[in-house]
């Protein structure tokens, strides 16, 4: 399919002007058509960072009903969607609906055997798979970039929550757990220090929150007209502070990633050298600066500590990181998986909620690695599944390279976040599970040239 007719790879683009978050088009006035679903998209994004804040704060007493509150607005969306032929099936779509019924009726029937274990676990392929499609349809590129400036907003709070929850004690109450557990929210971190969870209700969501950041940060500084130069300022030291404050070795990974695809960019864009430039000024200034503070300096130390003994545990960067959660996932996966039968043990069974019912831990011990939760729990389905996703985030991949060639860099720069997480992000795990959807659906809605104009009869495309 050529990009060049304004489609993103995978589903069609209705050829109509991009419409406001408002719900009306800016010049002509008509009520956007799609406006109620991308108020539930702007729900379910919303949902995404604040649920676990429902979960350890404000609502403990409902944490396991709340675990799947993002459900319904998922179910509702597909069925307006498809009620209004915006979710048309595809290759991708077709095949992995298809191995959401066949996993769970081989759960039930021959797997572990519990409905409701197989009904969890199946709503991975049935609902938050097809949701990329969802939002890739219903989103225009100008509501990704909207999404993006609310992004920078919520980093700058979410980082001063990080710093508080870093230097408070555990018992503290912003470092409550799900349920109100006052045991603490921290996870694994290094000098007395704990990996600090934010919002989210475990510290892989300050990893995908700022992940995401990380390459709209990069865009705006290239497209400076966009956003609030102050607000661009602001967040752009909230990433710097939450590099160490997050002791995430994969954030630093991803971050270095989205720099990586910047310069090539730049390579194929000579124009935003200067831009560049600029902005690694202030970055090395802001650095600069906040070295002289006491909390940077903890926070950087603490952070250098857990590095240097993660890597003598698990290797380098590249190796332990990359090697190992990435690139050698698959060779484990089918080299010791739980249970290499043609079904595994069950969908479902790789899941925290999943392993409390069945009591059986075989796969969520492996659920680190995502390709091997997913064939541990489907046996040689999982296969079929891992294809599919690779299949997709390259399809996706190819159209941003051509977008980035036509100096279109918005795609480009969210595939360097996105051809991870939809390839091998984790599934298990109801933030990685939702930060899988969104990052998806933003980088397939990224596609669209804006704006887009209504076709002209007679007009050729092109």
């Amino acid at each position: 399919m050529d990009i060049s007719n304004n489609k993103p790879p995978v589903i069609d683009v209705p050829k109509v002007k991009s419409k406001s978050l408002l719900g009306t088009n800016a010049r002509t006035a008509r009520p956007d058509p799609n406006h109620k679903l991308k108020v539930l998209i702007w729900v379910y994004f919303f949902l995404w960072i604040f649920d676990g804040a429902l979960r350890k704060w404000f609502l403990p007493a409902l944490s396991m009903p709340l675990l799947l509150v993002r459900d319904p607005i998922v179910l509702w969306l597909l069925i307006l969607a498809f009620k209004r032929e915006l979710l048309k099936l595809n290759f991708y779509l077709t095949g992995m609906l298809i191995l959401g019924v066949i996993s769970f009726i081989a759960a039930v029937t021959v797997g572990h055997g519990d409905t409701s274990v197989a009904s969890y676990g199946a709503r991975t392929m049935l609902l938050y798979f097809p949701m990329i499609f969802v939002i890739g349809r219903i989103f225009s590129l100008e509501d990704v970039i909207k999404m993006g400036r609310m992004l920078l907003i919520i980093a700058i709070p979410m980082t001063l929550l990080l710093v508080l929850q870093f230097y408070s004690p555990q018992s503290a109450w912003v470092n409550r757990g799900v349920g109100g557990d006052e045991g603490g929210a921290g996870f694994g971190g290094a000098l007395d220090y704990f990996r600090p969870p934010g919002t989210f209700s475990f510290t892989n969501g300050t990893t995908c929150f700022y992940s995401l950041l990380a390459p709209f940060l990069i865009y705006f500084w290239l497209h400076q007209q966009k956003v609030n130069r102050l607000i661009l300022l602001a967040a752009s030291g909230a990433l710097i502070i939450a590099i160490p404050i997050s002791l995430s070795r994969g954030l630093l990974l991803q971050v270095a990633v989205s720099l990586i695809f910047l310069m090539i960019a730049t390579m194929r864009q000579p124009k935003h050298v200067g831009k560049v430039f600029l902005a690694i000024i202030v970055i090395v200034l802001t650095i600069a600066v906040f070295n002289k503070a006491s909390f940077f300096q903890r926070a950087t130390e603490a952070f250098t500590s857990r590095f240097e003994d993660a890597n003598e545990a698990e290797g380098g960067l590249a190796e332990g990181v990359l090697g190992d959660r990435f690139l050698g996932a698959l060779i484990k996966a089918v080299t010791g998986s739980a249970d290499q039968s043609v079904f595994g043990v069950g969908v479902g069974s790789g899941t925290s909620l999943g392993a409390k019912i069945l009591n059986d831990d075989r796969v969520l011990m492996m659920a680190d690695f995502e390709w091997m939760r997913e064939i541990g729990e489907l046996g040689l389905m999982g296969l079929l599944v891992i294809g599919l996703r690779v299949g997709l985030a390259l399809k996706i991949a190819l159209y941003s390279y051509r977008k980035m060639m036509k100096s279109e860099i918005m795609p480009w720069l969210l595939m360097s976040v996105g051809i991870l997480i939809v390839t091998q992000g984790q599934w298990h795990q109801p933030t990685a599970l939702g930060f899988f959807s969104l990052i998806g659906g933003l980088w397939v809605a990224s596609l669209k040239s804006a704006p887009l104009m209504p076709k002209v009869k007679g007009q050729k495309k092109g």
